[in-house]
C-alpha cells in the first residue's frame, strides 16, 4: 500500500516575488535555495528550504492558470499542501477506490518527479498535491 513520507512543501501564491521575499527572506531570515521558471506549470517558483520541507512561493506567468485565478479571487495566500509519497500511482488508485475526487487520475511527469492533485472538495477545502521523486 502506498504511503505518505512527509510534507514536501507548502505552496504560497504570490503576485510579486520580490515583495514576498521581504517577509519570507528578510523578516523571517529564511534562505532562498533557488528560483526556477516552470513552463509546464506556467509559473515562477521560489524554493525556500525549511528543515526537510520547503515553502514554495508561486507566481503565475500566464493568466490562464489555476494560480492566476486563485490570485484574482483571493489575492494570494496558501495555495496547496504537498505530500511526498513512495508510490504515486498506487496512492491515486487507493484514493480513487475510496471515492476521493481527484483532479489528476494519472500522474503528470516532470523532470525528476511525478505529481497529481486531489480536489479540494474531498479534503475540506485544501488543494493537495501528491509528489513522488523519480531522480535524486
Amino acid at each position: 500500500m502506498a504511503k505518505i513520507k512527509k510534507i514536501n512543501h507548502v505552496a504560497i501564491a504570490v503576485p510579486d516575488v520580490d515583495a514576498s521575499l521581504t517577509f519570507w527572506r528578510d523578516a523571517l531570515g529564511l534562505a532562498v535555495d533557488h528560483i526556477e521558471d516552470v513552463p509546464s506549470q506556467k509559473a515562477t517558483v521560489v524554493f525556500i528550504p525549511v528543515g526537510e520541507s520547503e515553502v514554495e512561493l508561486v507566481r503565475p506567468t500566464s493568466e490562464d492558470t489555476g494560480v492566476a485565478k486563485f490570485l484574482a479571487e483571493r489575492g494570494g495566500g496558501m495555495h496547496h499542501l504537498c505530500f511526498e509519497v513512495d508510490d504515486i500511482q498506487g496512492m491515486l488508485e487507493d484514493l480513487k477506490a475510496k471515492g476521493v475526487r481527484l483532479i489528476n487520475e494519472t500522474p503528470l511527469e516532470l523532470p525528476g518527479r511525478k505529481m497529481a492533485f486531489i480536489h479540494p472538495k474531498s479534503s475540506g477545502g485544501v488543494l493537495i498535491e501528491l509528489y513522488e521523486l523519480t531522480a535524486p
